[in-house]
């Protein structure tokens, strides 16, 4: 069985839609980051160097751990792309 076949049958369970749900803005920031690092050619590696941090601080921003504005603006200059942040109305 692979990753969107297991997530399908996740997804039947209420609690853990609730919870996927909850973490979808962590999912998001880290896609982000890990789009703009392969489009920028760059490994994690090369991105903590011109940050000026450690590949493993890296490695849990792109996780969506704990990531400040000012390390998602670093980490974009790092990679020559631009932080953009949107707030959208629910419902």
């Amino acid at each position: 069985m692979d990753f969107e076949d297991l997530k399908k049958e996740w997804m039947k369970d209420p609690e853990f839609v609730a919870e996927y749900e909850a973490l979808a803005p962590e999912f998001e920031v880290a896609g982000a980051l890990i789009r703009a690092r392969s489009q920028a050619g760059m490994t994690q590696a090369e991105v903590a160097a011109k940050m000026e941090v450690t590949q493993s601080r890296i490695a849990k921003m792109e996780g969506g751990i704990n990531v400040s504005v000012d390390a998602l603006k670093r980490y974009a200059e790092a990679t020559g792309t631009t932080l953009t942040i949107s707030l959208d109305p629910t419902g």
